[in-house]
């Protein structure tokens, strides 16, 4: 049976634009999760992220308001459905907040996605709007 995850995550001090263009600009994406990125701020195109390892493609954009994909795992089985990733951003003050839905999981990832977006997205993305990315990566 499928899973679906939600999270709502706080970016302080940051605007929507910065984190919709640090998922939809391939070199700032690449940059932030350390990974080969081939991604296009364009409806009905294809991506792939991670090298390959997750494809997909963009199949709602609503510039710094709503990002919506098919995304599937390369480990996942044959049989395993596309999930449908969604990101929406809400200005709130000084901060971004972003609603992350990803539904169709296959139970067998669900947790490990899960945990996954926290550890190679949010947490990269809130230390390079920190500014600590940029150095980490410099040295």
């Amino acid at each position: 049976m499928a899973k679906t995850i939600t999270q709502k995550v706080t970016f302080k001090n940051t605007t929507v634009k910065d984190c919709y263009d640090l998922y939809m600009n391939a070199k700032k994406h690449s940059m932030v999760t350390g990974g080969a990125v081939k991604i296009s701020d364009k409806e009905g195109t294809q991506f792939d992220v991670y090298d390959g390892y997750i494809t997909g493609k963009n199949l709602q954009l609503i510039k710094n308001k709503l990002i919506v994909q098919s995304w599937h795992g390369s480990d996942w089985d044959a049989g395993d459905i596309d999930s449908t990733f969604i990101l929406l951003f809400e200005q709130k003050g000084n901060d971004a907040i972003v609603f992350v839905t990803h539904a169709n999981l296959p139970d067998k990832h669900a947790e490990s996605i899960d945990k996954g977006w926290y550890t190679w997205y949010w947490e990269p993305w809130k230390n390079y709007l920190a500014g600590k990315l940029m150095k980490a990566r410099a040295m």
